[in-house]
């Protein structure tokens, strides 16, 4: 592997330029991973800020053994692995089934590593690669024109749930939790448009700037792209502990600091959110428990609150420590599909889910991320993200809220909505 560390006086133009020619740059390749935090302080940090790219093959997984395969993967030689997991992987942890169309058509499981990667520092670029390229590397992209927000005409968004189907099967969940089947389910409903031509990844930087978050990211594979806006962290490992920090609860921010602080201080006081979001610390825990020492599951915080750009969130963090006796693939199964994006008991809410939501949620609710080669790694949870197709020219994204006996269809609803607006804004819908 070759390195070298660029600083401001080795580069005829300022380093945040050259970040935004790398990024112009890197999507002319078939491979691309970009992971950024956007300095948003977040405990145990958000996404490092990371541009990977390939013009080679993706690694070579089996879809029909994905886990299997990727621990085989992982114990071959280190190298730096960028990809994600979709949620229909959750049909090789259990016994389960997906049947809804899927438009979009991301495969299963998807990793690459990359030909050269580089780390975005505060006051310089450490740039890696395979090969003895890097000058020539650093030539190209100085040479390509810095890529721009920008956004599409305004796109012809369709929502593939009515407000009426949508209330009645609010109205179902709550009878099977009525019935115990569930206690809490995360219901989720797309939006889409069709026959849809855009250029990927100046809407990615408009959805950033419009809504910036600390796992934040982008991924080209080809004719597919992920836009991904996610303020989530599903699973980071760092050494032998394993840190999880679902999410439950979501209120807007207020117009002026006393309103945003009201609302803030309701969401941290409203009965129903809490009740929400202890019930998944609560499989949280349980989901490390398979894979973490006895003793070592802890809630390192509880219900914190915390601001980004278009709502507030209620965040928990978890944290536990990796047995001697499993690896990084014993602690991905054990926690996936996360809780936050299911409900519990898990298994039920996954059954459920398949029952009543009316499109497969394909890479929406998956993971997104990085494993180094040690091993660690930081995956975040694939929400309020973009998914498009280039060559069918579909594109997607979806929404959703937790259920619990408690819940009123109309306000989930309007929860639905303030979720989505980052999104439709930069379509051109709001």
């Amino acid at each position: 592997m070759y390195a070298t560390e660029l600083r401001a006086a080795d580069i005829t133009v300022s380093l945040e330029e050259f970040r935004m020619k790398a990024l112009a740059w890197a999507n002319q390749h078939p491979h691309v991973a970009y992971y950024t935090s956007n300095e948003i302080p977040y405990p145990h940090h958000g996404f490092e800020h990371l541009l990977a790219v390939s013009s080679g093959a993706s690694v070579p997984l089996a879809e029909m053994s994905a886990f299997k395969s990727l621990r085989q993967e992982l114990q071959k030689e280190n190298q730096l692995l960028c990809g994600f997991l979709s949620y229909d992987l959750k049909n090789q942890i259990e016994n389960l089934q997906s049947q809804h169309p899927d438009h979009v058509g991301f495969p299963l499981l998807h990793f690459f590593s990359p030909d050269i990667h580089l780390y975005f520092k505060q006051d310089s670029i450490c740039i890696y690669s395979t090969e003895d390229n890097i000058a020539s590397s650093v030539v190209a992209i100085q040479e390509t024109p810095a890529a721009l927000p920008a956004t599409p005409k305004a796109v012809a968004v369709k929502q593939r749930v009515t407000k009426e189907k949508y209330v009645a099967a609010v109205e179902q969940i709550r009878e099977h939790i009525l019935e115990g089947d569930v206690y809490e389910l995360n219901y989720c409903i797309e939006f889409y448009a069709e026959d849809v031509a855009l250029a990927p990844l100046p809407l990615y930087l408009a959805l950033n700037h419009a809504s910036p978050t600390p796992f934040s990211g982008y991924l080209k594979y080809h004719d597919k792209y992920l836009l991904c806006a996610s303020p989530e962290r599903f699973l980071k490992k760092e050494g032998q502990k394993l840190i999880s920090q679902p999410i439950k609860g979501t209120t807007r921010r207020g117009a002026t600091p006393q309103e945003d602080a009201l609302l803030q201080y309701q969401l941290r006081h409203n009965e129903k959110e809490l009740a929400e979001n202890m019930m998944i610390v609560d499989l949280v825990r349980n989901d490390l428990g398979h894979s973490c020492a006895t003793g070592t599951v802890q809630v390192e915080e509880m219900f914190g609150i915390y601001g980004f750009r278009q709502v507030s969130q209620m965040i928990s963090t978890i944290v536990g420590n990796l047995r001697p006796d499993k690896d990084l693939v014993d602690a991905l199964t054990g926690a996936f599909p996360m809780g936050s994006m299911t409900g519990a008991p898990k298994i039920s809410a996954l059954q459920l889910i398949e029952a009543l939501e009316a499109t497969r949620r394909g890479l929406y609710s998956g993971t997104f991320g990085f494993i180094k080669s040690n091993n660690d790694c930081d995956f975040n949870v694939v929400i309020r993200s973009i998914q498009y197709n280039a060559s069918n020219r579909y594109l997607s994204f979806m929404v959703g809220s937790a259920i619990t006996y408690d819940s009123d269809p109309e306000q989930e609803f309007a929860e639905c909505l303030l979720k989505a607006k980052a999104i439709l804004k930069v379509l051109g819908q709001g």
